[in-house]
């Protein structure tokens, strides 16, 4: 091996960069894969990530994807986490997604009954799960986060606990233990869409 004056050795380049590589991937955390009945996992496209346009998403609701950037137009760019009675807005929701979040969304026709049982579910970690209805959804209950989504007929169904606990505050968007507690509130993020989005 070749040596500096003074004695001292010069790793090669190449064995240099092997040894940050693994060290890098040793660090990083995986996304976790549970055997889950029904999950449907799916490959958020990475490029593109932050706009300002409305997004026409491929999952409904969305499972990743472009979403709103952190900040623009005085708004931070992720839904703040919590328990809503009316829709919210995609491109926010997604970056919470991004950030970790579970998004719980329910059908406008359960039941109270059934809501209450639903929503009851973001206690498993408050500051990392939002629940509201959405419109069009093609059945009862799903839970989404980035990349992976599981929809049910059955809000007590025990597969949702599961995704919760595997899933809420988890690094699959890529930004594990980012911010979610305290986002912006849907109020401001549409007035924001709406700008960013009307006609000139």
């Amino acid at each position: 091996m070749p040596s500096q004056p003074g004695g001292a050795r010069v790793v090669p380049v190449l064995l240099m960069a092997v040894l940050l590589s693994l060290t890098a991937c040793a660090g990083a955390s995986a996304p976790k894969t549970p055997a889950i009945a029904g999950i449907q996992v799916f490959k958020p496209d990475p490029r593109d990530r932050h706009t300002t346009k409305r997004v026409t998403y491929l999952q409904t609701p969305p499972a990743g994807g472009p979403h709103w950037p952190a900040k623009d137009r005085d708004v931070l760019g992720w839904l703040r986490c919590g328990v809503y009675t009316e829709p919210v807005p995609n491109e926010f929701a997604v970056h919470s997604q991004e950030h970790g979040a579970v998004w719980l969304t329910y059908l406008p026709s359960a039941t109270p009954a059934q809501v209450t049982a639903f929503a009851a579910l973001a206690a498993l970690s408050r500051d990392y799960v939002i629940v509201s209805p959405y419109l069009g959804q093609p059945a009862g209950f799903t839970a989404s986060t980035w990349g992976v989504q599981l929809t049910v007929p059955d809000p007590a169904d025990p597969r949702l606990t599961s995704f919760v606990k595997t899933y809420a505050a988890g690094g699959q968007g890529g930004e594990k233990g980012a911010d979610c507690a305290h986002g912006s509130l849907p109020a401001d993020e549409r007035a924001a869409l709406d700008a960013a989005n009307r006609s000139p």
